[in-house]
């Protein structure tokens, strides 16, 4: 989800109407470079627009249920919220600093997600698959 993602036609295609508010949401989780926790979505969504907080949790969970938006556990017990695998977004791994929080996306070849190969092994249908890295980040390493 980003400049080539059309929100309104895929908030649509999901049953969803293209509200001020999701449509703010959505295109606060789509522009960011990495996972956002609810409270990042929160008060960038704020800069333009007044939202109340629990209506901005509320919309994250409509698109985390419609498929639209993924929220990704964190290894600090929270969770983050990132574009769901799409045409412009394939699916990849996440990296996890333990020390300061930072989550960013790994680059899709980095570390391969081939998790339909698995689905023999598997005792029943899989519907998410996430990957993530927890370590310590450069800048954390540096101080």
């Amino acid at each position: 989800m980003c400049e080539r993602c059309d929100y309104s036609g895929l908030l649509r295609a999901v049953g969803l109407r293209p509200t001020l508010h999701r449509l703010a949401v959505l295109r606060v989780v789509g522009a960011a470079p990495a996972p956002l926790t609810a409270q990042d979505v929160y008060e960038a969504v704020q800069t333009d627009r007044p939202i109340n907080r629990v209506t901005v949790y509320r919309v994250l969970d409509s698109l985390v249920e419609s498929g639209l938006v993924e929220k990704i556990s964190a290894g600090d017990r929270s969770f983050r919220y990132g574009p769901a695998p799409n045409e412009h977004h394939p699916r990849h791994a996440h990296f996890f600093c333990r020390q300061c929080g930072l989550m960013a996306c790994l680059p899709p070849e980095s570390l391969p997600v081939p998790w339909q190969d698995a689905s023999g092994a598997l005792p029943g249908v899989a519907e998410k698959v996430e990957i993530r890295v927890d370590g310590i980040c450069e800048q954390c390493l540096a101080t």
